[in-house]
C-alpha cells in the first residue's frame, strides 16, 4: 500500500520549534549544547565567535550563560576549542562533520563489484572500544552483518581503522549482491522517510523565502532532522538501489533549501 502524503499539520516539541507532525518524534528539544554543536557541525569551516553564538541562541529563547556554560563544558571535554573567544570543532566531531559532509554529496555510482568487508580480530576490546569502533563503521557507511563484522560495496572510501580490525576489499562469491544488501539495509523504509523529509523540505523552502528570520528556529531544525538522516543513508551504488530512489533528490532539494536557509542564519549571527 502507497505511503499517504505527509500531513502538513504542525505541532511544537518541548522546548523547540513547530515542525511538521510527522516529522515530531524525531524533533529533540534544542538544548544550547544541541544548538552549538548543529549550528558548528552545519558550516563549511565549523568556527563561530562567542557573540554570533549567543545572538543565535537568543532566537530559541536562550539566555547567554546558559550557552556559555555550554561552550565551557564543551571544551572542558575535548569538543571544542577557543582562540580569543571564537570556538571551533575539535576531535570526534570533526569526524562526525565529514561523515555529514559526505551524506550531503550524490554518492560515487563508478561501482567495479568489490565490497569492504571489516572484521574484528582483537580477542578483546573494552567498552569504549567498541563504541569507537561502531561509531567510525557508521560513519564510514557500512552495515552491521554481525557482531564484529561489517560490510559494504566500496563505491566509497575504505574505512579508517585502528589496530585489531582486519579490512579486505574484494568481489563476493556465493552471495547475491542485492540481498546482502537487503539484509543490512532497510531500503524500503530508507524510501518512505526519503518522502516525508522531501515534503518537508518543499514546505519550509517556501517559509524560508517568505518570512527569513520568523522561521529560522524551524528551519534549524527541520535541517537537523535531514543531515542527521543523510549521515547515516548508505549511499549504495545506484545498480543496488530500487528504480526512483528519493535519497539523491533529497540530497538535491536539501541543498536549495540549505541556501536559503543559510543565508538567514548568516543575518542572524552576524560576521
Amino acid at each position: 500500500m502507497p505511503d499517504r502524503q505527509p500531513t502538513t499539520t504542525r505541532t511544537r516539541a518541548a522546548g523547540g520549534p513547530a515542525v511538521p507532525r510527522r516529522l515530531s518524534d524525531d524533533v529533540r528539544p534544542l538544548t544550547a549544547r544541541s544548538l552549538v554543536l548543529s549550528v558548528l557541525l552545519g558550516l563549511p569551516e565549523p568556527r563561530l565567535r562567542t557573540s554570533s553564538l549567543i545572538r543565535l541562541a537568543g532566537v530559541f529563547d536562550l539566555a547567554p550563560g546558559t550557552v556559555r556554560t555550554a561552550l565551557s563544558r564543551l571544551t572542558a571535554a575535548g569538543d571544542l576549542v577557543n582562540h580569543d573567544g571564537v570556538y571551533e570543532l575539535r576531535g570526534r566531531l570533526l569526524e562526525r562533520k565529514a561523515a555529514q559532509d559526505i551524506g550531503r554529496r550524490p554518492p560515487d555510482d563508478a561501482w567495479d563489484g568489490d565490497w569492504w568487508i571489516v572484521a574484528v580480530t582483537a580477542p578483546r576490546r573494552s567498552i569504549a572500544e567498541r563504541r569507537q569502533f561502531r561509531t567510525a563503521m557508521v560513519n564510514a557507511r557500512l552495515g552491521e552483518l554481525r557482531p564484529d563484522t561489517w560490510l559494504r560495496p566500496a563505491n566509497l572510501p575504505g574505512p579508517h581503522v585502528e589496530r585489531g580490525v582486519a579490512t579486505v576489499r574484494g568481489p563476493l562469491a556465493g552471495e547475491d549482491h542485492s540481498a546482502l544488501v537487503a539484509r543490512l539495509w532497510d531500503l524500503p523504509a530508507i524510501a518512505r522517510r526519503s518522502h516525508t523529509l522531501l515534503a518537508a523540505l518543499d514546505e519550509a523552502t517556501t517559509e524560508v523565502r517568505g518570512a527569513p528570520n520568523v522561521v529560522l528556529p524551524t528551519a534549524m531544525t527541520l535541517a537537523a532532522v535531514v543531515v542527521r538522516f543523510l549521515r547515516r543513508e548508505p549511499m549504495l551504488p545506484q545498480a543496488l538501489t530500487p528504480a526512483d530512489w528519493p535519497v539523491d533528490e533529497l540530497r538535491r532539494r536539501y541543498r536549495s533549501f540549505d541556501h536559503h536557509f543559510g543565508r538567514s542564519l548568516h543575518e542572524t549571527i552576524g560576521p
